[in-house]
Order: structure tokens, then C-alpha cells, then sequence
């Protein structure tokens, strides 16, 4: 859907490829595209796709036995749909093969999240768990090293190994990972701050230490 009396010269390669790819274009009134988009901004073109497969709580040990060195991501306490998509994307492109998350203290995978995702919301599976800390030991139990992210940690991710199978933990933003959370990681790892401000966006940090698990990985 794109909107009636929107005259873009962006646009016009990407109705060529939707013709193209036998997609259907249809105009549409602003009203009805900002009804459809659950308050996301749209940017005048929307799509209406089949959603991608829905991940249960049960699937996970089968996703487990599909990698020889498990790599996840567990997110505990992250509320803010831009927060969730962007984490998402990060992860998509570390490769990683499952990120986790509370169905309570989580933001829902919305419109929102879905956009600021860039696609990635389709291709890495989420898992919503009941209790995150009986997953947590499941996780332990399956020989997944658990490491927790938090500010007071005695030593940073570089100084951390994350070669083997591996579940990296992010905290929401000023509150961290919850206290049972924290204690039932096998290790505690900071990013190591220069500035003057005391912490990252909860996105940006994923980032940063995904990626150093990429980095060694790759060796």
C-alpha cells in the first residue's frame, strides 16, 4: 500500500520491483495506512505479509540440537519496542541462532519493533519463556555458558571467553538484569567506559558484545 498523492522518485524503483515480483500496489489514504501501523511510522508504504513462524517455549531444545556451538541472546527487563527491534537486527547480522525473552518485563513485538528490525524479527527466532530463570538453568544444564552484562562486573568482555556454546544476558537500561537473573550467570562481564556517561543504550551495548563474541568465534 502506498499513499494516495505521495509523488517520490524513491518510490518508483521499489513499485517497479513489487510489479515485478507479482506484488499487488494499492493507494491508500493516509488514515487508513496510519490506522494499519499500530502508531509506527509508516513513511507512506506499508505491506501486508504472512507472518513468519511463531516460536514456543518448547522449541528450544530443538533449536539447541540444530547448532554444534549454541550462540544466544537473552534479554531481561528491555520494555521499549525500539529497544527490542533494534537487538533483534544486531543479533540477525552476529549470527546469532535464538534470542530469549520474558513474557513479563518484555516489550511486545509490534509494528514498532518489527520496522526497527529491518526484517530480522522474520529470520531470528524469538522466544518468550514463562520463567526465564528455569530457562537460564536449562541452559546451564545443556553445558551453555550464561553471561550477564552489569556495570559492577570485576572484569570486561574482552577479558571474557565466548567461544564455546554461549547465551550473552543484557539488562534493561538503569535497572540491569534482575537479581535472580544475575545470580544464576556463570559470569559477570562490563564494557569498559572512557566518557564521562556511565552506560549504552541497551541496543548499542548488545552490539559491542555480540560482536566481540563474533570476533573471537571467527578464530
Amino acid at each position: 500500500f502506498i499513499l494516495k498523492g505521495r509523488e517520490d522518485r524513491r518510490l518508483t524503483p521499489v513499485v517497479h520491483a513489487l510489479e515485478a515480483a507479482g506484488v499487488r500496489v494499492q493507494m491508500a489514504s493516509r488514515q487508513w495506512m496510519d490506522s494499519q501501523t499500530e502508531g509506527a511510522v509508516h513513511q507512506g508504504i506499508i505491506a501486508k505479509v504472512r507472518g513468519g513462524r511463531q516460536y514456543q517455549e518448547q522449541d528450544l531444545p530443538d533449536l539447541l540440537a540444530e547448532h554444534e556451538t549454541p550462540f544466544l541472546l537473552v534479554l531481561d527487563g528491555v520494555t521499549d519496542p525500539h529497544n527490542l527491534g533494534a537487538c533483534l537486527r544486531t543479533a540477525d547480522a552476529a549470527g546469532v541462532h535464538a534470542v530469549i525473552i520474558p513474557k513479563d518485563r518484555s516489550a511486545q513485538l509490534n509494528a514498532t519493533a518489527k520496522k526497527v528490525a529491518c526484517g530480522a524479527a522474520e529470520s531470528v527466532p524469538l522466544i518468550r519463556v514463562t520463567n526465564l530463570a528455569r530457562t537460564l538453568r536449562q541452559l546451564k544444564d545443556e553445558n551453555i555458558w550464561v553471561v550477564g552484562t552489569a556495570g559492577e562486573a570485576t572484569h570486561d568482555l574482552y577479558q571474557s571467553k565466548m567461544t564455546g556454546p554461549v547465551a550473552l544476558v543484557m539488562g534493561a537500561e538503569g535497572e540491569g538484569m534482575r537479581r535472580l537473573t544475575r545470580d544464576l550467570c556463570d559470569e559477570l562481564i562490563s564494557i569498559p567506559m572512557a566518557g564521562s556517561v556511565s552506560s549504552l543504550n541497551v541496543s548499542v551495548a548488545t552490539g559491542v558484545c555480540l560482536f566481540e563474541a563474533v570476533r573471537q568465534r571467527a578464530k
